[in-house]
């Protein structure tokens, strides 16, 4: 989006450089990628970059408000609730889509999470992709004055923080078989934590432990990336309480997955949030449903989304407190590729010890419908990816 870093890569893109980029991705860490590579960073104008900082830090003002924070308990499904919550979770994203307005780049609120992303994972995206493409050494993902080394300190302090490393799990349901596996391998990489399956959990009393070399190692901190909707399908066996006063920290506290979450859309406002409700708060149904899309709140990754909407298909929902309406938001096409352009979503990263610290970013490219794989099947320069700065 910067026209001349635009031009540039462009013209000297060739794809014998990008499928050596993709391979060492994929032999780099213990595990691959499991989701597209795009061909393409996205280079940030300094206007769009002070426009997502002003979006980000107003939705952060409404989210530490106690009117807010009164409101998102009832986020929080009382069979799932565990004792000793934080003030605020550690890792927060906002999901902004780019579009336009009155001539203008403009974020628009798509989702946000108290939850972990891939932390570990971009800052090994960064690296090849200043390795392989031909990127001013200025640029950076990065925010705060932030560089690679105090990036990977601020995540040690808030995940390791004094705590011997061993003492630090990062806990997954089976996570050598998710699809964010990369990212767990690049922060075992980064930071020495091992993923540990919850299954392997073992509980005595008030303390947690698991398996190393043999030996039960107490746990004293979870890196927490469980997704509360997989236990919920009850497929998966674990031997420890949730429920449990257990003594241990929770990073980001697993009360935090509900709470900043689907269900915040409908408590923000503002020029960056779309018009978004609760479905069983509704009296009537908008005029205009085909500008709207349903999201149930409590699903991840994309799941169960719908963007073709009618009365017949909204009245036929069983559990309407689960679900919420949310005004279409028309993505610009603004990256120029050798086709047609694409889409963008970026995903602004925080750090929240005694404030929120913007660090570091992710790039989701389409050319499709939506931003998922589905839509986007053999189609190019979507994916994933970064945006580079000033």
């Amino acid at each position: 989006m910067i026209p001349e870093l635009r031009s540039k890569f462009n013209s000297e893109f060739n794809d014998d450089t990008y499928q050596k980029f993709v391979r060492e991705l994929n032999t780099h860490l213990k595990y691959p990628v499991d989701f597209r590579i795009a061909e393409t960073p996205i280079f940030l104008p300094q206007e769009l970059q002070s426009e997502l900082v002003s979006a980000c830090n107003q939705l952060l003002q409404q989210i530490q408000t106690d009117d807010f924070k009164k409101r998102s308990v009832n986020a929080l499904p009382s069979h799932l609730e565990v004792p000793n919550e934080d003030s605020h979770p550690q890792f927060l994203q906002i999901d902004f889509a780019i579009c336009k307005d009155n001539g203008s780049f403009i974020p628009q609120l798509i989702e946000l999470q108290g939850f972990p992303t891939v932390y570990g994972y971009q800052y090994y995206l960064a690296q090849l992709t200043k390795k392989y493409f031909d990127i001013e050494k200025e640029l950076t993902p990065y925010f705060s004055s932030l560089d690679e080394a105090s990036y990977t300190q601020k995540l040690k302090d808030i995940i390791i923080s004094v705590c011997d490393v061993e003492n630090v799990v990062l806990l997954e349901i089976k996570p050598e078989e998710q699809k964010t596996r990369i990212d767990f391998a690049a922060t075992e990489e980064l930071l020495g934590i091992a993923p540990v399956c919850i299954s392997d959990v073992v509980q005595e009393g008030r303390k947690l432990f698991y398996k190393k070399n043999g030996k039960l190692v107490p746990i004293e901190r979870i890196y927490n990336r469980v997704i509360f909707d997989e236990l919920e399908r009850g497929e998966v066996s674990f031997s420890f309480n949730f429920h449990d006063e257990l003594d241990l920290k929770w990073i980001p506290h697993p009360n935090w997955f509900f709470k900043i979450s689907k269900y915040s859309l409908p408590l923000l406002k503002g020029k960056y949030v779309p018009d978004c409700f609760f479905l069983n708060e509704l009296s009537e149904y908008p005029d205009d449903l085909n500008n709207y899309v349903l999201k149930p709140l409590f699903s991840f990754a994309g799941h169960g989304v719908d963007v073709d909407l009618n009365e017949e298909k909204l009245k036929e929902i069983d559990d309407p407190e689960n679900y919420i309406l949310q005004k279409k938001i028309e993505y610009e096409p603004i990256i120029e590729t050798p086709d047609e352009r694409s889409k963008v979503e970026i995903r602004m990263m925080f750090i929240w010890d005694k404030e929120p610290m913007l660090v570091n970013n992710l790039v989701r490219m389409s050319k499709g419908k939506m931003m998922g794989v589905d839509f986007n099947k053999n189609k190019t320069w979507v994916g994933s990816s970064l945006a580079l700065h000033y």
